[in-house]
Formats: structure tokens, C-alpha cells, sequence
């Protein structure tokens, strides 16, 4: 990405369509979202994407943006739970509610913007939420092992999850949207057919955001406005 941000500005949605994409694709994309924001391609993009893209959609909510905050607080209390060391956390755990304090404060966009472009501030909010969902999927092993290829979901987790860098799984998304009561709207473009595929996840949920799949990597969309 320019300039080595991790988020980086909106940007009109049709920069980011090859010219081979199917035209069927291309018209229903751009029917539906008008603008993109790019997220940095290092591994991470579900969780940054995701939760960027979260915050963004309450910044102006005053009342959502604290049921956000309590609801990380009180996630601690998943990962305590599900025998993490309040010491390989709290840190983490510390900087997501101290980002979501600084949103609530003034300045929301810019702040929201400049917050997630800092690499260990950004990088530490990822790690959390691979903390968390790594303990969401390990506290409801009897539902989530049905889904992991591994022999042992503790191992999966460990060794997919909980790492940096390691790219996202559909169980890992639907772990975290449910870890955390958030819905997500995924848009793939990784399909053999001539139309887009559509995800919600968890199924039936209200999404609070859109994502757009491509290439292995996600991008936060936004849609056309409402007439």
C-alpha cells in the first residue's frame, strides 16, 4: 500500500477491478458499494479490517460505541476463562478500550484514522482479537472442532490463530463475530461463477460492516448511498 499505511484513505471502488473481472461482477460491485479503503496486505487484514471498520460504523453512535467498549472489557473475562494469563492480554486488552475511549472523545474520524495507521497501537488492537477469538473457539471446542482440519483445536489454535501474520479462516471470523456480537457482510470476488458471492456471518445477523474478499485479502467497501 502507499506510503506504508495500514488503512489507508477512501477510494472509489472501481481502482480496485482488474479488467478481467466479469462484467456481470463488476456491475453489481459497483451497484451496491461506491468506495473502498484499502488494508494493509501483511496477514492481519480480517481483524484490522474488521475492526476499523466496526468503529467506523459508531463513531456517531454515542450509545453503540460504549456497548463496543463494554463489550471488550468484558471479553477479558472470555479469554480469563479459557486459561489465558491476564499477563499476555491485559496489554493488549488495555489498548483497544483506550482506542475506542479516544474515538469517543472528539475528532472521531481523524482520530479513528491516525490510531489505526500507528503500527504497534494497530498491531497490538490484532492481537487481541486473535487472543480473544482463539479463546471464543477453544471455550466452544464440541461446536468449532467440527470445522478445523487439525487433529487438535488448541494446536490450531496456537499455531493459526493466536500468531501475527497468519491469514484468517471462516471459522476464525465466525468465532470472533460471535465473540464479540458483531455482524459481517463479506463480498467475494473468489468465485468461478459470473456473480459475486455473499456471506453474512454469523447467518442472520445484522452487519455492521462490509468486506470485500479478493485475492485472499480483505478491503473495507461501503455502500452506495441510501436515495
Amino acid at each position: 500500500m502507499e506510503g506504508g499505511s495500514l488503512v489507508s484513505c477512501k477510494e472509489d471502488i472501481s481502482l480496485l477491478l482488474p479488467e478481467d473481472v466479469p462484467s456481470a461482477k463488476r456491475k453489481d460491485l459497483l451497484s451496491q458499494f461506491c468506495a473502498v479503503r484499502k488494508v494493509s496486505g501483511d496477514g492481519n487484514c480480517l481483524y484490522r479490517a474488521f475492526c476499523f471498520a466496526h468503529l467506523e460504523s459508531v463513531l456517531h453512535n454515542s450509545r453503540a460505541l460504549q456497548r463496543f467498549r463494554d463489550k471488550i472489557i468484558q471479553s477479558g473475562k472470555i479469554l480469563a476463562s479459557a486459561g489465558f494469563d491476564e499477563r499476555t492480554f491485559n496489554h493488549h486488552l488495555k489498548t483497544v478500550v483506550n482506542v475506542v475511549e479516544q474515538c469517543q472523545a472528539g475528532e472521531k474520524e481523524n482520530t479513528l484514522f491516525m490510531l489505526f495507521n500507528e503500527q504497534v497501537v494497530s498491531d497490538s488492537v490484532v492481537q487481541y482479537l486473535r487472543l480473544l477469538t482463539s479463546a471464543h473457539l477453544q471455550i466452544h471446542t464440541d461446536f468449532f472442532c467440527n470445522f478445523v482440519e487439525a487433529p487438535d483445536l488448541e494446536v490450531y489454535c496456537h499455531q493459526e490463530v493466536e500468531v501475527m501474520a497468519m491469514e484468517c479462516d471462516h471459522v476464525d471470523i465466525l468465532a470472533l463475530t460471535q465473540a464479540l456480537d458483531i455482524g459481517i457482510h463479506i463480498v467475494s470476488m473468489e468465485t468461478d461463477e459470473q456473480q459475486l458471492a455473499h456471506y453474512i456471518i454469523p447467518e442472520g445477523a445484522e452487519p455492521s460492516l462490509h468486506l470485500l474478499y479478493q485475492m485472499s485479502h480483505y478491503n473495507i467497501l461501503y455502500q452506495q448511498p441510501q436515495l
